[in-house]
């Protein structure tokens, strides 16, 4: 008897997710418990197993499509057998907004206009549909009944790209002919702590005019030139970019405010205690001091621990800190959970165990979501200091630079000045304007620094 491979809710708040690789294809023999397709729920991958042994009779849900839970995704049976037509998909709600998958409450949204278009859109086909002003009525959709799937949109804007950079003569858009809201925005780079993965499309490239597009069967091999060649973006990369593109350009007025933070008394203390530490399989590293001490600064600002509403401000009673990880396709932002109610040790454990786990790809879907304040340490590279973007719908996140010996003057018991070389840094805090004005911003880097350059010598901090 045939088995229905059905979409799983991968985590308490996570009801949908996409279909991002099928590892099996149609007649395939399967293993049970065998790897099958993977799932991709806000930059994390999940691997889903066969619920059963048997052979893939047919797969319902291609890659690229957003689906909710309980939706079925493939039909398993034995050889020669015929899986019975299933109910229809269950797609993920136009309506479900960015924001309201990391816990924001935001109304509901019609689709973007479509030009004719009536069919469903996954949140997203919205998103980047609104994102990039296109009219869905000029892309043909490669999904079920015609719809317009993810994969459709992104062909669709690399064909346009293309075109844009062939000579007018070829008559497509110049320059001068391009929509201002498509021109590139000055000041618009991300933050990336670690590579730049951009890459230049070959000019050599050709295609059709931009009216006249339709989403091929399958997508075409990357140009490649003597020149160079272009780099495909993974899932990854695209809702980093999507995200951050959103947060500074369409969401928050974002500002920055910068402290130097003398962190001697941080070192002694972790060079006093590290090996305790490590006795405990747990590796003492500067993060967790920054976790603890952020949580502190944000108890004394707490609009910094809350997000921007239509209504109002709400703020978040608990301190759930999202901490930056860098992977090699990208940036990964896994969250300590009521890191309020942790010690130092058990800071320092978390941030061992999310971080592993993040580089092994191990994360569940709910341990990067739900977080209201965010710290990313881009001094591991050596930068100084930096500005980075906000990770919505949160109000603020903290940028921590590497840290290095200088030579400062500071004073003694009696009240002299002296020169002394002492470990700093430079930290950093963007955030939404909105929400909290210099004053605050400024309070909070106080009361960090303030925590960090009285650390005690107690074992917990």
């Amino acid at each position: 008897m045939p088995t229905n491979v059905i979409m799983p809710q991968l985590g308490e708040s996570v009801v949908e997710g996409t279909v991002s690789r099928w590892l099996k294809q149609p007649g395939d023999r399967i293993q049970a418990f065998e790897p099958l397709l993977e799932i991709s729920t806000d930059k994390v991958d999940s691997e889903i197993p066969a619920p059963a042994e048997g052979v893939l009779l047919q797969i319902l849900v291609p890659a690229g499509e957003t689906v909710e839970r309980g939706t079925i995704l493939a039909i398993i049976g034995g050889e020669g057998e015929r899986g019975d037509t299933p109910p229809p998909l269950v797609p993920a709600p136009a309506a479900r907004s960015a924001a309201a998958s990391n816990g924001a409450s935001s109304p509901a949204a019609d689709p973007p206009a479509s030009g004719g278009y009536t069919g469903h859109v996954t949140p997203v086909v919205a998103r980047m549909a609104a994102e990039h002003r296109l009219d869905l009525g000029q892309i043909a959709g490669t999904g079920r009944d015609g719809r317009i799937t993810k994969k459709d949109v992104e062909r669709y804007l690399e064909a346009r790209l293309a075109a844009r950079m062939t000579p007018a003569a070829a008559g497509v858009q110049t320059e001068a002919e391009v929509a201002p809201w498509e021109k590139p925005v000055e000041g618009a780079d991300l933050f990336k702590p670690t590579v730049d993965y951009s890459a230049e499309p070959s000019s050599a490239s050709a295609a059709p005019r931009p009216a006249a597009l339709a989403a091929p069967s399958a997508p075409a091999a990357p140009p490649s030139t003597a020149d160079g060649e272009l780099i495909r973006l993974s899932p990854m990369r695209r809702a980093i970019a999507e995200h951050m593109v959103r947060s500074k350009l369409h969401t928050a007025p974002h500002v920055t405010t910068v402290f130097e933070v003398d962190l001697s008394a941080v070192m002694a203390h972790r060079e006093a205690h590290k090996a305790g530490f490590a006795a405990q399989n747990v590796h003492l590293t500067l993060t967790a001091y920054f976790v603890a001490a952020a949580v502190e600064a944000l108890r004394a600002v707490p609009v910094l621990n809350g997000q921007w509403r239509d209504d109002g401000i709400f703020i978040h009673r608990e301190q759930h800190i999202g901490m930056a990880v860098a992977l090699d396709e990208g940036l990964i932002v896994p969250v300590i959970r009521r890191a309020g109610d942790l010690n130092l040790l058990g800071i320092a454990r978390a941030v061992g165990d999310l971080a592993g786990r993040a580089r092994a790809k191990a994360l569940q879907p709910d341990e990067v979501q739900g977080g209201t304040f965010t710290i990313t340490n881009h001094g591991v590279s050596g930068s100084l200091f930096a500005t980075p973007i906000i990770n919505q719908p949160q109000v603020g996140i903290l940028g921590v630079g590497v840290v290095e010996k200088r030579v400062k003057v500071v004073t003694d018991r009696r009240g002299d000045d002296m020169i002394a070389i002492r470990p700093c840094a430079y930290v950093s805090l963007t955030f939404d304007h909105r929400v909290a004005d210099g004053a605050a911003g400024d309070k909070f880097l106080n009361v960090l620094k303030d925590a960090l350059e009285n650390w005690t010598l107690t074992p917990a901090g």
